[in-house]
C-alpha cells in the first residue's frame, strides 16, 4: 500500500507513475484525497470538541464553588451536546477511515524508474542470456510424453485422486523432485538464508499483509469454515513473520528461505500452455525473502537475481533474464526480474522464477518498520524471489537432458538422487 503522505504531497506524480502500469489513477486519487481531507477535518473537530469538554469540566467545578449553579447547569447541558457530537464524529471518522483504507489498497505500487512502458510480456526487456537455446537435431519428446514413457509422473492418477493440475510423482520422478528441493534449500542456506518451515495455510491478516487480499482472492483456495487461505507461495507466511515488528538498523538484512507446496486455482488458464507441468494447481517451490534497509534494497535485488541465475547455471539449463515492463509487472512490485529456461522439446521459454522488490508497499500493509539512527520510525523494504519453482525446472531437465538411452540427471543433482540416468 502506498503511503498517504505521498499522495498528499504529490498526487500528480503518483498518477503519472502508475500510467507506466497502464493504470489510470486519476479518479481514485481524487477520491482518496477527499476521504483523507474529510477524515482529518473530523479528527480536528474531535480534538476541538475534547478541548472544549476539558475546559467546560474545569469551569463547572469552579462555578459550583462560587455558587453560580445556573451557569454551571448551562455548561453541563453543553457538555451533553458535545459528547453526543463527539460520538457522532467518531462514528463518521471510523467509516471514513474504513473507506479510505479500502480505496488505498486499490492503488498499485509505483514502478521503479527503470521499468519501461509496455502492454504485456511481449514488451519485456531481455537483460541476460546464458546457455545453448538451439533446438535438438532430432525429434525431441515433450515432458508429458517422457514421464509416461519412463513412468515417473502420472497426470491421470492425480486427476483421479484430486483433479487436473495435481500430478502424482512416482519412483525416480519423486526422487528427482526431492533432490531438487534439497539442492535448492542447501544452496540457499549456504548463501546465508535462514531456513523456515512455514504453515501452508494463512489467516486473512497475513493474506492482506502481502497483498493477496483483496486483489487475488479468486486465485487462492479458501478453507471457508476456518477462514484460512492455502498459500500461493511461501512468500506469504515468511514475510508475515515480520508483520507488526519494529526492527533496528543493525538487524538488516533479514534473509529467509523456505520450501513449501504452493496452491493456485489458476482460474482462466486453458490451452496448450498449461499442459503437463507447465501450469499446476499444486506445485513445489523454494522461496527466498529479504527484509532490507531502503538504502540497499536495489543492490539486494540484483544479488537475489544473480543467486537465482547461479542455480540454473549449476543445473546446466539455457536461460534468460527479463526486466518486466509496466504492463507485465505485478500489482505490488516496484521492479521484477523473471528468469526463464528454454525447453528444447517444446521450443519455448518457461518462467521458473520472479525476483521482485516491493520497496515499502508490503511493509506499509504489514506495519513492518525500523528505527533509524535518529530514532525515527520508518518503513522497511521487502523483496522475494523463487529459487526456484520446481515444475518447469523439472520439465526443462527432462526435455533438455533426454537421450536415446534415457534422461541424464544433471551432475549437481546426482549426490541427491544417487542415480545418474532415468531409464
Amino acid at each position: 500500500m502506498l503511503q498517504i503522505q505521498l499522495l498528499r504531497e504529490n498526487p500528480q506524480y503518483v498518477i503519472d507513475r502508475l500510467k507506466i502500469k497502464n493504470f489510470d489513477a486519476t479518479d481514485l486519487v481524487k477520491e482518496i484525497l477527499k476521504l483523507d481531507s474529510d477524515s482529518r477535518a473530523d479528527k480536528k473537530a474531535i480534538d476541538d470538541n475534547l478541548m472544549e469538554q476539558n475546559q467546560g469540566a474545569k469551569a463547572i467545578g469552579n462555578l459550583f464553588k462560587e455558587g453560580k449553579r445556573d451557569e454551571a447547569e448551562a455548561i453541563k447541558a453543553r457538555m451533553t451536546e458535545l459528547k453526543d457530537k463527539e460520538r457522532a464524529l467518531r462514528t463518521e471518522l471510523q467509516e471514513l477511515e474504513k473507506n479510505l483504507q479500502a480505496k488505498m489498497v486499490l492503488l498499485p505500487n509505483l514502478p521503479h524508474s527503470s521499468v519501461a512502458p509496455g502492454k504485456g510480456a511481449e514488451d519485456n526487456e531481455i537483460v541476460y542470456t546464458e546457455g545453448d537455446a538451439s533446438n535438438f537435431d532430432f525429434e525431441a519428446l515433450p515432458h508429458w510424453d517422457l514421464v509416461k514413457k519412463y513412468d515417473i509422473i502420472d497426470f491421470e492418477l492425480g486427476n483421479k485422486i484430486t483433479g487436473a493440475g495435481f500430478p502424482v510423482y512416482k519412483g525416480k520422478g519423486a526422487r528427482i523432485q526431492r533432490a531438487l528441493i534439497d539442492f535448492f534449500l542447501d544452496s540457499a542456506t549456504a548463501e546465508g538464508y535462514i531456513e523456515i518451515q512455514p504453515p501452508y495455510m494463512v489467516n486473512e491478516d497475513s493474506a492482506y499483509g502481502t497483498g493477496q487480499l483483496p486483489d487475488k482472492e479468486g486465485q487462492m483456495y479458501h478453507a471457508s469454515l476456518d477462514n484460512f487461505y492455502l498459500i500461493p507461495t511461501a512468500e506469504v507466511p515468511v514475510t508475515n513473520i515480520y508483520r507488526d515488528v519494529i526492527l533496528k538498523e543493525s538487524d538488516f538484512p533479514l534473509r529467509n528461505c523456505a520450501y513449501s507446496a504452493c496452491f493456485r486455482r489458476e482460474a482462466g488458464s486453458y490451452g496448450k500452455d498449461v499442459r503437463g507441468l507447465n501450469r499446476l494447481h499444486q506445485f513445489d517451490k523454494i522461496e527466498i525473502v529479504t527484509i532490507e534497509h531502503p538504502d540497499h534494497s536495489y543492490e539486494t535485488l540484483e544479488k537475489m537475481t544473480n543467486y537465482a541465475k547461479s542455480l540454473l547455471t549449476k543445473l546446466g539449463l539455457p536461460f534468460r533474464v527479463l526486466r518486466l515492463c509496466g504492463g507485465d509487472i505485478s500489482f505490488t512490485s516496484a521492479l521484477t526480474y523473471d528468469l526463464e529456461v528454454y525447453s528444447k522439446a517444446q521450443q519455448k521459454w518457461l518462467e521458473v522464477s520472479s525476483v521482485s522488490n516491493f520497496e515499502s508497499y508490503q511493509a506499509n500493509r504489514l506495519k513492518l518498520r525500523y528505527k533509524d539512527a535518529n530514532g525515527k520510525t520508518r518503513l522497511a523494504h521487502t523483496l522475494n524471489g523463487s529459487a526456484l519453482a520446481l515444475p518447469r525446472v523439472l520439465a526443462a531437465i527432462l526435455e533438455n537432458y533426454q537421450t536415446a538411452e534415457g534422461i541424464i540427471v544433471p551432475e549437481v543433482l546426482r549426490p541427491y538422487t544417487r542415480f545418474d540416468i532415468i531409464n
